[in-house]
This record gives C-alpha cells, sequence and structure tokens, in this order.
C-alpha cells in the first residue's frame, strides 16, 4: 500500500471533547490552528486540509498564507470556494501561495452555495467546471479565450505562475452533475465516508466517465478516526464523544453548512439509518459524528491493525489518499502518527516537477 496521508486543520469550528458542546480552547482561532498544523507536520503526515466556511471559523486563504513559512515538508490542500473571486485573481492568489511553499500547494475545489447567493445545484457546477478549466490555464502559463455561461474572459497568465505547473485540484461530490465535473476537471475524486461496497461502486463510475473524457483519475477517502490501543477502548471513545449530544443540537450544526441538502449529506443520512443500534454502518465504520456534523460523517474506529486494515481495504479498491480528522484534533491526529503512520508507506500523492518529496517506506512489522 502507498499512499499520501493527510491530517485536517479545524479552521470551522469543528474542534470537539464532547461533540456539540462548544469549548473555548478549542474554537478556531490562529493559534489553535497553527498548533495544528504545526503538529501535523512533525507527525510526519504529508499534507493538511484547510478547510472553507463562511459563518464559522478563520479563512483558508489567509491562514495558508500565515502557516506557510513555518511549514518546511507537509503540504497544504487548500479549499477554494468556486465563484468567490474572480478567476484570473484567484489564479494569482493560488500561485502565490505556491511560492511561499516551495511548490507543495494542492487545491480543494468547493462548488457550494456562495454566502447570501444561493445557486440550483446543476448550475453551481457549471460555474465550478469553467471556472477550474480557467485556473488550470492561467496557473499552467496559458493565456484564456474563454465564453462561457459564468466566465467571459479573454487574457494573458500573469507572469507569477507555479513552476510545477497548475497545482493539483481534489474534487468531490456524490451528485450526477458533480461527477460530471470530477469526470472532466479533477486529478483526485474525493469521497466522504462509505461502506466498502458502496466505494466500490463510486470509484467504479467515476473510472468509468473519466474515460469517456480520455482521462484518469485518482482517488481520496475523507473520514475521521478514532484509534485506541484496543477495539474495546476505540469504541468506548466513540460513544464519550458523543455523551452529551443533544439530538436538537446536532441538528443546528448539520444546519449550518452552505451545503447541507447535497446528495452527498443525503448519504451520509442513509449510512446512519443502515447503521446498527452502536451506529455502525459496518466493521469500524462508525456513523455517529454525522450526528452533529454536515459532511464527512463517519470515523474509523479500532484499534491500530483494525484502522490499518481498513485503510488497507479502501486501497485495495484504488483509494491513493487518504484525508483524516479526529476529536479532539490535535490530540486524535497524535494518536494516529503515532501508532498506525509509521507502519505505512506513504508519501505525497501527485509531487510537482522541480520538487523532491521523500517517501516513507512501510515496515515490515504489523501494527500492535
Amino acid at each position: 500500500m502507498s499512499c499520501e496521508i493527510s491530517w485536517f486543520a479545524a479552521l470551522c469550528d469543528d474542534d470537539y471533547e464532547f461533540l456539540g458542546v462548544s469549548d473555548p480552547a478549542l474554537q478556531s482561532s490562529w493559534e489553535h490552528c497553527r498548533d495544528i498544523a504545526l503538529a501535523a507536520e512533525a507527525g510526519g503526515y504529508d499534507n493538511l486540509l484547510l478547510p472553507s466556511g463562511y459563518t464559522l471559523g478563520i479563512d483558508a486563504i489567509s491562514f495558508a498564507a500565515g502557516i506557510a513559512p513555518l511549514l518546511k515538508r507537509m503540504q497544504l490542500l487548500v479549499a477554494v470556494r468556486m465563484g468567490e473571486m474572480w478567476p484570473p485573481q484567484s489564479a494569482r492568489q493560488l500561485a502565490t501561495l505556491d511560492q511561499m511553499l516551495d511548490g507543495r500547494l494542492t487545491v480543494n475545489i468547493i462548488s457550494s452555495d456562495l454566502p447570501g447567493r444561493p445557486l440550483e445545484s446543476e448550475a453551481r457546477y457549471r460555474r465550478t467546471l469553467e471556472i477550474m478549466h480557467v485556473l488550470r490555464d492561467l496557473l499552467d502559463g496559458k493565456p484564456v479565450d474563454f465564453h462561457g455561461e459564468f466566465v467571459d474572459l479573454t487574457l494573458d497568465p500573469p507572469r507569477l505562475r507555479p513552476p510545477g505547473g497548475c497545482p493539483p485540484f481534489y474534487f468531490g461530490g456524490r451528485s450526477e452533475a458533480a461527477r460530471e465535473v470530477a469526470a472532466q476537471a479533477a486529478d483526485v475524486f474525493l469521497m466522504w465516508p462509505d461502506t466498502i461496497g458502496g466505494v466500490e461502486a463510486v470509484l467504479d463510475d467515476l473510472r468509468a466517465r473519466a474515460a469517456r473524457y480520455g482521462r484518469e483519475l485518482r482517488f481520496g477517502y475523507r473520514a475521521h478516526v478514532i484509534v485506541r490501543a484496543t477495539e474495546a477502548e476505540a469504541r468506548a471513545a466513540a460513544r464519550r464523544l458523543v455523551s452529551r449530544l443533544d439530538p436538537e443540537t446536532g441538528e443546528r450544526i448539520r444546519a449550518r453548512s452552505l451545503d447541507v441538502s447535497s446528495a452527498g449529506n443525503a448519504r451520509q443520512r442513509e449510512l446512519r439509518e443502515i447503521a446498527d443500534d452502536e451506529g455502525y454502518a459496518e466493521p469500524n465504520l462508525w456513523t455517529g459524528i454525522g450526528r452533529a456534523r454536515s459532511g464527512a460523517g463517519a470515523a474509523i474506529v479500532g484499534d491500530p491493525d483494525q484502522v490499518l486494515a481498513k485503510l488497507r481495504a479502501y486501497a485495495g479498491l484504488g483509494m491513493e489518499a487518504f484525508i483524516l480528522s479526529g476529536y479532539p484534533n490535535a490530540a486524535e491526529g497524535d494518536l494516529f502518527a503515532r501508532h498506525v503512520l509509521p507502519n505505512l508507506d506513504h508519501g505525497p500523492l501527485l509531487p510537482r516537477r522541480g520538487r523532491s518529496f521523500t517517501r516513507v517506506a512501510e515496515p515490515s512489522a504489523p501494527a500492535g
């Protein structure tokens, strides 16, 4: 198994000891999220997702610019909402970040509504596809002559551009329109948690769609993780995490998202509905987090060997990147870094031209 292992910086007020119970010490701030990022680099993670919100937390682009000079090795996966900024200026921002990171920028393309400006789903994805095409050309140093529904632009590229070419575009979405965008314009298709069978079906579908456009996709999996010395301890930690959560609070938290009604969120609800009495949709896949979180709503729960086996099962289907998180974020990131990460052969999925990355070899000894 060879893969990219990323952690998550809780920029959007998504950090708890008890899910749904706000803790000022864990609220998003420069200091708190900086400490998460530095710990992730020290722990050996390959990349760090910086999520994008509006109502909650702090800005992903601004945070990326602040943390970039403090990082020496780790990549940043910066979430960018398509349409928030005119594409030429967005390209300049991303090129600047890439320069600050010495070529270690990756981009998480987000297609959700803009604050205060809702747009029907299929139109949102048409806008996203247009902007992705324009961004890629500008970041590759190509002139743009594009006349679409949302972008009407004839422009030469700016002087500042990534020497390694356009950063990789990570993109996810479960709807028909989202899958078509991924097939045409993404580099890495991201999935939220699902069963083994569910993952396999989606990957088969996306491979076929990409092939129709003469393209190939890589695949990534965004999930939470709870790892402890024994399975019993891990399951107990999962129960503790939701022990103070009431349904009304969970519903309010889910409703804060700009994409709460998406097809992806509908699938997360389905997983909770098919789960057993303890919230497990299948062995080691616990859906309790989705009771108080929009988006990725399930966790891989178990001892180090079980967590490792689950990741390998997904990798066997074609997953090459894992974006993980936990609660509290820094503490769970440290546990995974110490007990699972050393047993994975991992490194950047798509290293850029002109950059030298070191892949961490998998040891022969089993996890334990």
